[in-house]
């Protein structure tokens, strides 16, 4: 509309100075209308995409892992024992039937950081095999075994729409330099001592350090990636009711960056805006 009156206002102008036989020209005044609206459309344009973004990301939340967890919860209500759990003899462990007790040691119980040493517990429950180096451990996808969507589909849960069909477990989005990333999804069990907390815990991989932070601050009240529900996988946790660290890195880190444990969510990255922004693994810690 504003581009409408900025043409019509030419053609006026043009009208007048035909008319008398003289070039017409522009006010101060009118060519600081044209200027303020100019930059009112640049300025609605940039703001746009950043309400776009903000928009995307809590989609991501409320359709994407906020189902997640309610598909996790929904199994349990409906079996009675958490995703992979043996349902005759229950360990309260995502795929605890994997797990066997040593001889004469208890199923589940007792000292369970003695009894399941690290590098030993049961693997992750996914849907396919998790991009290299993003889990707790490299461990196989094995159809029908530790399969999500197998377990999903037995019970009857119905699954987040994710990418597509067949591909719940992923959720594809663009980050701040337009390049594509993929979020995947998947269940454990970690032992007490684990650094990022005990219990079963939803694997969240594939997360830009915005989406991250903003994640953290929905669930958690403040981004704090080693404390409250939502952490930084393999960051242990501090001193009690001491402060919490950053997010170990930020969106100027590429996609292979190595950023600073401790200034890495402060500091200044290399990354160019051609290249593809580094992403983080969190752990969602749930309530069964």
């Amino acid at each position: 509309m504003r581009s409408i009156c900025f043409i019509q206002l030419i053609r006026r102008k043009g009208h007048f100075a035909s008319g008398r036989g003289a070039q017409g020209g522009f006010t101060l005044v009118e060519l600081a209308v044209v200027l303020a609206v100019i930059g009112l459309i640049i300025g609605a344009v940039a703001i746009g995409k950043d309400v776009q973004r903000n928009a995307e990301y809590t989609k991501i939340k409320n359709k994407f892992v906020d189902q997640w967890e309610q598909a996790y919860n929904q199994y349990y209500q409906r079996t009675g024992v958490v995703v992979g759990d043996s349902q005759i003899a229950p360990r309260v462990m995502v795929n605890g039937v994997s797990y066997t007790a040593a001889a004469g040691k208890p199923t589940s119980g007792g000292d369970m950081a003695t009894l399941v040493p690290a590098g030993s517990e049961p693997a992750q429950v996914c849907a396919r095999d998790p991009e290299a180096g993003v889990m707790r451990a490299d461990t196989p996808f094995v159809r029908d075994a530790n399969d999500l969507r197998a377990y999903m589909t037995r019970a009857g849960i119905r699954m987040p729409p994710g990418r597509a069909e067949g591909q719940e477990d992923l959720y594809v989005y663009t980050d701040t330099n337009g390049s594509p990333q993929e979020i995947q999804v998947c269940f454990q069990w970690n032992r007490p001592g684990s650094p990022e907390g005990a219990g079963n815990v939803m694997v969240i991989a594939g997360l830009t350090p915005d989406l991250a932070r903003m994640l953290d601050q929905m669930i958690d009240g403040k981004p704090d990636a080693q404390e409250g529900r939502l952490r930084l996988r393999g960051v242990a946790n501090g001193t009690p009711n001491g402060p919490g660290i950053e997010w170990a890195a930020n969106n100027t880190f590429g996609r292979d960056a190595t950023p600073d444990p401790v200034t890495g969510g402060t500091g200044a990255g290399k990354t160019r805006d051609e290249e593809q922004v580094i992403t983080l693994t969190a752990i969602y810690k749930m309530n069964q």
